[in-house]
This record gives structure tokens, C-alpha cells and sequence, in this order.
């Protein structure tokens, strides 16, 4: 029986979310198939979590494509993405705390490209006067990235509706992000 290597990562994806310290067995179990299946196709949990990490550019630069943030106000542009990146934030949240995935040479450059897009967006904000320019656009980059990671941990833990997760990251961000009219 051939093994979907894409359920295998969704299934080790949705598990690493909830609990990030699931072990190999854990994996192979939440996938339906024996820890050597999983052991075939990826030697280590270093090996899954460089999977999950291209999968989670792949999602997150998929949907930077599908928010156009070129088009319209960049202030609209940063809600359709938020909206747009959503479904991949928990996954996008196991990631962040994975710092191997951050460090040293081996850093995958997709990391960059999409630091660099969204950094593009927030400068865009910037130079047409929309969102305050005494935040850096990198600061801003991290900011979102924290309020995605953060909002994925709250409705993961139920804190928070999943249907509210893009209104409270949107409307947090660009509330600090928006530059206010002088008085």
C-alpha cells in the first residue's frame, strides 16, 4: 500500500500544533501508518519538521500570491492576507517555535522571500501614507508573524473562535500599524 506522503505531513502537522513534543510514535499514529513506514520517509523528527517547514512556505507563499498585496490600499492588502494565511497559522506557529529552522547556514531561503514580501507591503503602507513610518517594516513583519503564531496558540487551546482569528490579528496589527491623523 502506497503511503500519501502529503496526509502523512498534514497529519503530522495538525498534531505537532496541538502538541509540539509529540514523539515519532505520536506522528505515525495521528497518520494511520507504523513508525518504520514513517521512519522511511523521514529518517528523524529533524527530517519531518524541514518537511513541515517546506510545506509551510509553500502554504504561506501561496497565500501572499492568492492576497494580491499589490493591489488597492495596503491596509486591505494586509487584511486579505492575514485571511488568506490563516488556514496554514497553526502550522506557521509550530514553526516559529522550531529554532533549528532559524539558525545558522542552513536556513531555508523561503523564510527570506516571504519576509521580503510582506515587508514590501508594510513599506508600500508607508511610503503612500497609510501606516505609521516610526515602525520599520522588518518590526512590523515580526509583529504580524507573532500575532499569527499567538492567535493559532489561542484557538488551538480554545481560547478564541476560529472565526475570530482573522478580525483580532487584522484589527491588532493594524491598529498599532495605522498612522493617526495629527491633531
Amino acid at each position: 500500500m502506497a503511503v500519501d506522503r502529503d496526509h502523512v505531513l498534514r497529519s503530522a502537522a495538525a498534531l505537532l500544533t496541538r502538541k509540539s513534543t509529540a514523539t515519532m510514535d505520536e506522528v505515525a499514529r495521528a497518520a494511520g501508518i507504523s513508525r518504520a513506514t514513517l521512519h522511511r520517509h523521514f529518517a528523524g523528527r529533524d527530517a519531518l519538521v524541514r518537511a513541515l517547514e517546506a510545506l509551510g512556505i509553500e502554504e504561506c507563499e501561496a497565500a501572499l500570491a492568492r492576497a494580491r498585496p499589490d493591489d488597492g490600499p495596503a491596509s486591505e492588502a494586509v487584511r486579505r492576507m492575514i485571511r488568506e494565511i490563516e488556514p496554514a497559522a497553526a502550522l506557521l506557529a509550530f514553526l516559529y517555535t522550531e529554532n533549528q529552522l532559524f539558525e545558522g547556514e542552513e536556513q531555508n531561503p523561503g523564510w527570506t522571500r516571504i519576509d521580503e514580501h510582506i515587508a514590501t507591503l508594510f513599506r508600500r503602507g508607508q511610503e503612500t501614507g497609510e501606516f505609521r513610518i516610526d515602525l520599520t517594516p522588518a518590526w512590523l513583519t515580526e509583529a504580524l508573524y507573532g500575532l499569527l503564531a499567538s492567535g493559532a496558540w489561542a484557538v488551538t487551546e480554545g481560547r478564541v473562535a476560529r472565526n475570530d482569528f482573522t478580525h483580532m490579528v487584522t484589527e491588532l496589527l493594524l491598529g498599532g500599524a495605522l498612522r493617526r491623523e495629527e491633531s
